[in-house]
């Protein structure tokens, strides 16, 4: 009997596993946040109490003054806390970007202009801050192609001062040299931080031309 060169065959077991095929996970798409949360809602209630802030001040009284300034202190603690509730739990919105530097410069620039008006705090003083604050708007806008400022910590520092100085004009009753002490630092760190920006908005500038060339 011959025997034959050609290899034997191979034997396949019927019970042999399938081969597994391992992908990349694919991550679910992030829905996008919707304008209509609770931080942008306190956005818009700190907008819409400024007409009514305005109101309570120019009537005379001092239950008016006393309701102008709790009208003031709940929007400045909406303030903080739309931003708060917005970073926390990523409710940070193209809308809630525009509105709440809006809300805040209307807050505060009514309170300062009424407040010079009724004669309780001079011209100027209403017009430095209002000028930085204006300033350092169109200063971020005009170098966004550049990149973005972010608020500086002594930007805080001088939103909080401003809120203090303006809610003492505003409480019946307090000595001049609080108020005064109050509004001064807030007038310098106002006026600081805006040559700070300033400064950061060149620099932003420079660097980005060196990394065009």
């Amino acid at each position: 009997m011959s025997q034959s060169n050609d290899p034997p065959p191979s034997v396949v077991a019927d019970d042999a596993p399938e081969r597994l095929v391992v992908t990349d996970p694919v991550e679910p798409a992030v829905p996008p946040v919707s304008a209509w949360n609770i931080a942008n809602a306190l956005t818009v209630a700190r907008l819409l109490v400024v007409p009514a802030f305005i109101v309570f001040l120019f009537v005379e009284g001092t239950g008016w003054r006393l309701a102008a300034l709790g009208v003031f202190m709940f929007a400045s603690i909406t303030d903080q806390l739309d931003g708060f509730l917005a970073r926390k739990y990523g409710l940070i919105t193209d809308f809630g970007k525009m509105a709440d530097p809006i809300a805040d410069k209307a807050l505060i620039g009514s309170a300062l202009v009424c407040l010079s008006i009724l004669g309780e705090i001079p011209w100027w003083v209403t017009v430095v801050i209002i000028a930085r604050e204006l300033g350092v708007t169109l200063l971020r806008f005009a170098v966004i192609r550049f990149g973005v400022i972010p608020a500086s910590t002594g930007g805080k520092i001088k939103t909080v001062l401003q809120i203090f100085a303006i809610g003492f004009f505003l409480a019946p009753g307090l000595p001049d040299i609080i108020r005064w002490a109050t509004m001064g630092t807030a007038i310098l760190v106002t006026v600081a931080t805006g040559v700070d920006y300033v400064v950061r908005a060149v620099r932003l500038r420079q660097v980005a031309r060196r990394e065009q060339v």
